[in-house]
């Protein structure tokens, strides 16, 4: 399979690339050997761009796929890209440490600052970003970026000079894209103003992106599952916007793999759909205990009180991203 360079990287990554936050906790929960399994079919398949997080709690399943595949040459060579949510100097330091640890690495391919909400996010972690300078510079990590869905932050980005990478959310129907300029504010959220923004202003952010140089590599091409029925116009749109390297996937079966790799070899259906009958989040409303945590959590809106004085999503502004889940005390959130 064909490998595009991430920018000025020097990592050589495959078009459609592997989210492995499907087949965690907070998904579909696979068990180790499950997880690895397909792990290893997407590397057998070419597929080696391999997104993961503190957050996901999926290098668990990233170990043992990685094992094998140094033992074998006929597998696709790995890069690895790990986020974290640290907002401070100590925390990012721990986090790319315990990446290292957990994988078994001596250096980590590609380490960000995990959704970086705004300009004024990325300010407030101002210790954190000079963590991966140094981790970069002592040659714990080879390059360094932010993940983010937010327009302004991608677009500062092209001013960053330690910035090697950007991984942004970008879908033809602009679902979860936001930018962070002051000019909206919902009472009912601790995070920052922000409003939502169209996907030329993300399009566009990614071509200046690619002008300096930058890596780019985009998440969310089916609005978290939104729009996942037009699969082929998704993919299509995604890996044709100019500057885009790569195109994250969850993949959490080896169905969708091969379904991946086919799209990408041009051997699929053009009448492909696939089935997603009775899939969604939803708070089991017998656990939940209307403590609002969730609410708060959801970047999208998309969860309310409903009237009973517990939380509910709704579907049509839910973009699957899986986050709300891990923060309930009580495992209300479930994906099903």
């Amino acid at each position: 399979m064909v490998k595009h360079p991430l920018g000025k990287t020097g990592l050589l990554v495959s078009p459609l690339g592997m989210g492995t936050l499907t087949m965690g906790f907070s998904q579909m929960n696979l068990s180790v050997e499950s997880g690895a399994a397909v792990i290893l079919r997407a590397l057998k398949k070419g597929i080696n761009f391999l997104d993961t997080a503190e957050y996901y709690d999926t290098y668990r399943y990233l170990r043992p796929a990685l094992d094998q595949a140094r033992r074998d040459p006929d597998l696709a060579a790995p890069v690895i890209c790990s986020k974290s949510l640290a907002k401070d100097y100590a925390g990012m330091t721990r986090a790319v440490e315990d990446c290292l640890s957990a994988l078994d690495l001596d250096q980590a391919d590609l380490f960000l600052l995990h959704e970086v909400r705004g300009m004024p996010d990325f300010q407030t972690r101002a210790g954190a970003w000079q963590a991966l300078r140094d981790l970069k510079a002592s040659g714990k990590i080879k390059a360094i970026g932010i993940s983010t869905h937010h327009v302004d932050a991608a677009r500062a980005m092209a001013e960053e000079s330690a910035c090697d990478a950007v991984f942004a959310l970008c879908n033809r129907a602009g679902l979860g894209i936001r930018t962070c300029d002051g000019t909206v504010q919902d009472p009912h959220s601790p995070f920052l103003q922000d409003r939502p923004a169209r996907r030329e202003e993300m399009e566009s952010a990614i071509r200046l992106l690619a002008a300096q140089g930058i890596g780019v590599f985009t998440m969310k091409a089916f609005g978290g599952g939104n729009l996942i029925t037009d699969y082929r116009a998704c993919l299509d749109y995604a890996c044709s916007i100019p500057g885009n390297c790569s195109v994250m996937v969850g993949l959490g079966t080896a169905d969708e793999v091969d379904t991946a790799a086919d799209y990408l070899s041009g051997r699929l259906d053009p009448a492909y759909v696939p089935d997603t009958s009775g899939k969604r989040m939803k708070v089991d409303q017998s656990d939940c205990e209307g403590c609002g945590t969730c609410v708060a959590r959801c970047t999208s809106h998309a969860i309310h009180w409903n009237d009973h004085g517990l939380a509910e999503i709704d579907p049509s502004k839910c973009v699957h991203c899986g986050y709300c889940a891990p923060v309930c005390p009580v495992r209300a959130i479930i994906f099903q």
